[in-house]
């Protein structure tokens, strides 16, 4: 599960935010809604330990991660977190495939290229293993980059904006696909989205 509490966050010559406290179980999803500028985003990246609170503290899974240094926390992340990010980051030389074992790799995992494809091809992309990601569409590359994620199992799942770049049928595919693997793996599942069709599916939300 994920629960914060307290937290806010100075940027450096810039806003200041304060936030509700957050507290996601296991296999639940949450839904952070709010307007441009509210930081949702920010919280996102403080959930998943990417950016330190000034105050107030985050625990996944029993584990209070403000409390990490730097080097544990990238290390604590790439086994418990699994981040969708609004714009798809890849390695552009590596072949989709490539860029989907890399979360294993990075976090000490053994090599699993057959959990790989099986996750790509839960989102109809087995075929593009082989390519680059500069070679597949924006919508393409969101729902690579959603396999990437879900590859290690995380206990939780921050995802942002997951369905801006997709049409029904895959932003249906994806959403569904996210809920099981919450429910397989008992993953709390966060998402930050203004997309009008997953406010109407989930109703565990809060608005910042």
């Amino acid at each position: 599960m994920l629960k914060s509490t307290n937290l806010t966050f100075q940027y450096p010559h810039g806003p200041s935010f304060g936030f509700p406290d957050i507290a996601c179980e296991a296999a639940k999803h949450l839904l952070l809604l709010g307007e441009s500028g509210s930081g949702k985003t920010t919280l996102l990246h403080l959930l998943a330990g990417m950016l330190r609170p000034t105050g107030g503290a985050v625990h996944i899974a029993g584990q209070d991660t403000t409390a990490l240094s730097s080097k544990a926390m990238d290390k604590f992340r790439g086994q418990h977190v699994g981040i969708i990010f609004q714009t798809a980051h890849f390695v552009q030389s590596l072949t989709v495939e490539d860029n989907l074992i890399l979360p294993q790799f990075l976090s000490g995992r053994s090599v699993d290229r057959a959990k790989a494809r099986d996750v790509i091809s839960r989102l109809n992309l087995g075929h593009k293993l082989r390519e680059k990601p500069g070679n597949l569409s924006i919508g393409e590359q969101q729902r690579v980059a959603i396999a990437r994620a879900l590859v290690n199992d995380p206990d939780v799942i921050l995802a942002d904006e997951p369905t801006s770049a997709l049409d029904d049928k895959n932003a249906e595919e994806v959403i569904r696909m996210l809920e099981e693997q919450a429910s397989l793996t008992r993953a709390s599942l966060i998402i930050v989205t203004h997309d009008q069709r997953l406010k109407d599916r989930f109703l565990n939300r809060v608005t910042l």
